[in-house]
């Protein structure tokens, strides 16, 4: 999943940025509000953790305008320990779910999967495709039963090719979705994940459409 953390204190949104990556997410950080507003245009995030009190534009008002204007990204939105209120606005505004600080990362990561799983329409707690089976919470995948070792990244290409499926991905989409801003990526990248799911599930595992990019093949 590729989120964007709109979060101005530096230690929680440091512990964030570096928490979730660790965790195989895509992080794109902003500490202020006004430039946190504009990201969400520039890049297919799955979901949004925002923070309520941010310098250059709150967090209500960048909820509000998403919203009116018909950005339908999930957003899980931090608020201060025991304030109802800000809850309640924060809903109200059309957040899918908050949490109060403190928190834990691995709550933090669950909440943004069930996030992620009921805007994908895939809220049954394993997937079965074929010879395939794979829990988009506890990020295993099975293939005739055994468990199958992946990197975050082809890990990542999967479950976007999963929760595509019937659909043909372009290189550039799937860049945008294994990749934040900050990282340097060659060229050949997604041919490299690739070539190493082929070698892990079989040649017909992921099928290329060509000039025009990539789907699910045959599993």
């Amino acid at each position: 999943m590729r989120i964007l953390l709109i979060e101005d204190d530096q230690l929680i949104g440091d512990g964030l940025n570096v928490g979730l990556g660790k965790l195989g997410f895509v992080v794109d950080w902003f500490c202020d509000g006004e430039e946190g507003y504009e990201a969400v245009f520039q890049a297919p995030y799955d979901a949004v953790i925002l923070d309520l009190g941010l310098p250059g534009r709150d967090g209500l008002s960048i909820l509000k305008d998403w919203r009116a204007g018909g950005r339908r990204e999930p957003v899980l939105i931090l608020t201060a320990q025991g304030d109802v209120d800000q809850r309640v606005a924060g809903l109200d505004s059309g957040a899918d779910d908050y949490l109060p600080k403190p928190f834990a990362l691995a709550e933090v990561a669950a909440r943004l999967k069930a996030l992620g799983r009921r805007h994908n329409n895939h809220l049954e707690p394993v997937i079965n495709l074929g010879r395939i089976s794979y829990n988009p919470a506890s990020k295993v995948v099975t293939k005739d039963g055994e468990p199958v070792s992946l990197s975050p990244k082809e890990l990542l290409l999967l479950e976007l090719l999963i929760v595509n499926r019937n659909k043909v991905l372009s290189k550039e989409s799937i860049e945008n979705k294994l990749y934040s801003w900050e990282d340097e990526v060659q060229s050949n990248a997604v041919e490299v994940h690739v070539h190493h799911l082929r070698k892990k599930f079989g040649k017909g595992i992921v099928k290329t459409i060509n000039k025009i990019g990539y789907t699910l093949g045959e599993i």
